[in-house]
């Protein structure tokens, strides 16, 4: 999707997307196609790839689910 804007991380002219979490207006260096965010928000979610699955996890740890 092509915007106008400048890219909120780094001020570039050419911004092309919108990040989904957050809402910046970001250029195609700071847009992780991937997870649909922008690079910042991806590093506080992590990918998900990151997540530990229940099944990885040792016997005796409690989770918690909200």
């Amino acid at each position: 999707m092509s915007v106008a804007g400048l890219c909120e991380i780094c001020e570039r002219p050419d911004v092309d997307h919108t990040c989904d979490r957050c809402g910046r207006l970001v250029c195609d260096r700071h847009w992780d196609e991937d997870i649909g965010m922008c690079v910042e928000c991806g590093a506080e979610v992590g990918q998900p790839s990151d997540r530990t699955s229940p099944e990885d996890m040792p016997d005796g740890v409690d989770t918690y689910r909200f």
